[in-house]
C-alpha cells in the first residue's frame, strides 16, 4: 500500500511506524477495510494508514506528525456511528486514528462516584466496572457492547435513561484532550463545581473530532438501585401518551428512568420479522409505552408506586391496557421489543432514517403533521415512529410502501422525505439530529437549517482551534 503513496504519506506513515510501533500502523488492504466502512454501510472512504496508538502520549504524537505533514485525521472508537462521522474520505489522503488500544480503566473512585477511564473502553466494561464496585453507570443504547466512551463522548450519545440521567455531556466532569497541535490537555478534574473560566470539557464533547481527539473522561457514577421495575402501557394517540407521561412523572418523579414510545406498526414490524417475540397485549393498539422506574429504597416501594399510577390511568381512560413485568426475564423481554425495532427494520429493507427531537410538548402534533404531509406527498410510505418520547427524541423513519422496489423509492424519494421532515421540525424549533451527531450524512443539512450567526460562530471556534483544517475535515462543518 505504501508503495502508492506520495512522497509526504510515505514519510508520515514511516514517521508513526517509529512514534507507536509498526505492528500498530496498518496499510494492507485487508487489515485496514475494518475501518474504512461505516456501521450503516452508507459510506466507505480510504486511508494512508490505520494508526493504533495506545497511549495519550501516542496519540499527540500521531497528531504532532500530522502537523509536520499536513496529513488529515479521523479519530474513531468502535465504528458504530450512524452519521458517517468516523469514516474517512475516499482520497486515500487522511489516516484513520482508532482509539481502541486506549482501553484502561484509570481509576473508580467510590466516595466520589467517579469512573476515569480512557476513550477506548467500551461502554458495556464502564458498565461492568461500575457494578463491581457496587455503582452504576447509567449510559445504555444498544451498541453498547460495541461503542466505546470516546466516541459516546464526541456523538454525545443519548440512549434510554436520559430522561433521569440526561445524555453523555451529563454523566462527563472532566476530560483529556489531544489538541490539533498535538498537545495535552489534562482536564481530568473530578469535579462538580469549577468556575474558573470557559468551559472546555463541553466545547469538545458532541464535536465529533473535529476540535481535538479525546484520550480519557472523568464520568459520574450513581448508587445502584435498589429495584427496576418495567411496563408496558397501551394508548390511542401520542397526544394521549404525553398526557400519560405528566401523570408518571407526577407520580414517580426522579423516579421514572425511562419512558419509550412505540407505534402499533414498530410492533407489527417486529412481530413479522422476529415472531418468537409476542405482541404483549390481546388487541392491537395504536400506540404503546414502555415506562422504567428505579427505587433505591425497594422492589415493593416501586411496584406500590407503579400500581397507584396505572390504577389512575386506567380509571381516567388514558392507559387503554397495561402489563406490569413480573421478572427480570420479563422486563428484559419487554426491552427486547423496544430494541428489536431497528433490527425489523432493516429486515424489512431500505429505509430513511430521522434522529430528531422537538419539545416534549410539541410531540403528539409534530406526528400528526408530519405523518399528514408524508401520507399526501408520498400515499402508501409507511411511518416506523418510535423513541424516547421523555425526552423529547424521535427516530421518525419510512419505510417504502409495502411491495414497492425499496432502493428505487429512496433514490426518488429520500431527499423529499428529508425537506419535510426536518421542514416540520424547523417550524417546531427542534433539531434534526437530538443523539446520532452530524458526521458527514447530515453535514449540509445542519448548515441549511441553523442560523448564520450560528454557523459563523461554530466556523470561529474551528478555525480559531484547527487551523490546518487536519481534525476530522468534513464532518459537522464543511
Amino acid at each position: 500500500m505504501t508503495d502508492t503513496l506520495s512522497p509526504t504519506l510515505t514519510a508520515f506513515v514511516s514517521a508513526c511506524r517509529d512514534a507507536i510501533g509498526a505492528a500498530h500502523v496498518l496499510t494492507e488492504p485487508h487489515d485496514t477495510a475494518p475501518f474504512l466502512t461505516d456501521w450503516r454501510r452508507r459510506y466507505t472512504g480510504a486511508a494512508c494508514a490505520v494508526l493504533r496508538p495506545g497511549t495519550t502520549q501516542e496519540v499527540a504524537a500521531i497528531v504532532a506528525l500530522a502537523n509536520a505533514h499536513r496529513v488529515a485525521l479521523v479519530p474513531q472508537g468502535g465504528n458504530t456511528g450512524l452519521a458517517g462521522g468516523a469514516t474517512p474520505d475516499a482520497s486515500g489522503s487522511q489516516a484513520v486514528v482508532s482509539l481502541a488500544r486506549l482501553n484502561r480503566v484509570r481509576a473508580i473512585d467510590a466516595h466520589n462516584n467517579t469512573i476515569t477511564v480512557e476513550a477506548g473502553v467500551v461502554l458495556a466494561e464502564v458498565q461492568n466496572h461500575a457494578r463491581a464496585a457496587d455503582r452504576l453507570f447509567p449510559l445504555s443504547l444498544a451498541a453498547e457492547g460495541s461503542c466505546t466512551i470516546g466516541g459516546n463522548l464526541a456523538t454525545n450519545a443519548g440512549g434510554t435513561a436520559v430522561l433521569r440521567y440526561g445524555n453523555t455531556r451529563e454523566l462527563c466532569l472532566g476530560l483529556e484532550v489531544v489538541t490539533p497541535q498535538g498537545e495535552i490537555w489534562d482536564g481530568l478534574r473530578a469535579l462538580r463545581k469549577d468556575n474558573t473560566g470557559y468551559d472546555l470539557r463541553d466545547l469538545y464533547i458532541g464535536a465529533e473530532g473535529t476540535l481535538g481527539i479525546i484520550t480519557a473522561a472523568v464520568m459520574k457514577l450513581y448508587p445502584l438501585p435498589a429495584a427496576s421495575v418495567t411496563a408496558l402501557a397501551a394508548l390511542a394517540s401520542p397526544h394521549a401518551a404525553l398526557d400519560f407521561l405528566a401523570l408518571a412523572h407526577r407520580y414517580a418523579g426522579p423516579l421514572l428512568t425511562g419512558f419509550e414510545l412505540m407505534s402499533d406498526f414498530c410492533l407489527q414490524l417486529v412481530g413479522k420479522h422476529f415472531p418468537q417475540m409476542r405482541y404483549p397485549f390481546g388487541e392491537r393498539h395504536a400506540q404503546v409505552v414502555l415506562l422504567e422506574l428505579s427505587d433505591n429504597e425497594s422492589e415493593a416501594h416501586a411496584r406500590a408506586l407503579f400500581e397507584q399510577l396505572m390504577q389512575e390511568a386506567l380509571e381516567s381512560g388514558l392507559v387503554e391496557d397495561a402489563v406490569v413485568a413480573e421478572n427480570l426475564a420479563q422486563s428484559r423481554a419487554f426491552w427486547d421489543l423496544r430494541e428489536h425495532i431497528p433490527l425489523a427494520q432493516a429486515e424489512e429493507g431500505l429505509n430513511v432514517k430521522h434522529d430528531i427531537a422537538v419539545p416534549i410538548s410539541s410531540i403528539g402534533t409534530f406526528i400528526e403533521q408530519t405523518d399528514a404531509a408524508i401520507a399526501q406527498a408520498i400515499p402508501g410510505a409507511r411511518m416506523v415512529t418510535f423513541g424516547h418520547l421523555g425526552d423529547g427524541n424521535l427516530h421518525y423513519n419510512l419505510q417504502a410502501p409495502e411491495g414497492d422496489d425499496a432502493p428505487a423509492f429512496l433514490a426518488r424519494y429520500q431527499a423529499q422525505l428529508n425537506r419535510i421532515v426536518y421542514d416540520s421540525v424547523h417550524r417546531h424549533r427542534g433539531t434534526l439530529s437530538a443523539e446520532h451527531g452530524i458526521g458527514q450524512l447530515k453535514v449540509d443539512d445542519a448548515a441549511h437549517y441553523k442560523s448564520p450567526v450560528e454557523m459563523a460562530i461554530m466556523r470561529t471556534l474551528k478555525a480559531a482551534l484547527d487551523p490546518l483544517g487536519l481534525m476530522n475535515p468534513g464532518k459537522v462543518l464543511r
